[in-house]
């Protein structure tokens, strides 16, 4: 059995729906021990995502956030799909 992919979950302050991040093996574990205290702080914090790339969240617009396990097929930010232009199919 493959190992799960994890996910950083946001909700932003001014509500709407929650933006959910694919990420990276380093990126999940650095996230596991810090995110109390990054949520806690409202700093700024870049983790690695799963298709490489990073994201910038600044945690003092963050209501709540939590790390969640990704469903296999799930398109998300950072997930590694292939890279499409604009609003093409």
């Amino acid at each position: 059995m493959a190992d799960p992919k994890r996910a950083l979950v946001i909700h932003l302050a001014h509500g709407g729906e929650p933006l959910v991040f694919a990420l990276s093996g380093a990126g999940a574990q650095d996230l596991d021990s810090r995110l109390t205290e990054l949520l806690a702080d409202g700093r700024v914090h870049a983790p690695e995502l799963a298709d490489g790339t990073t994201v910038a969240v600044n945690f003092a617009h963050v209501v709540t956030a939590h790390l969640d396990e990704l469903p296999p097929l799930a398109r998300v930010y950072g997930s590694g799909q292939p890279k499409r232009h604009g609003f093409a199919n």
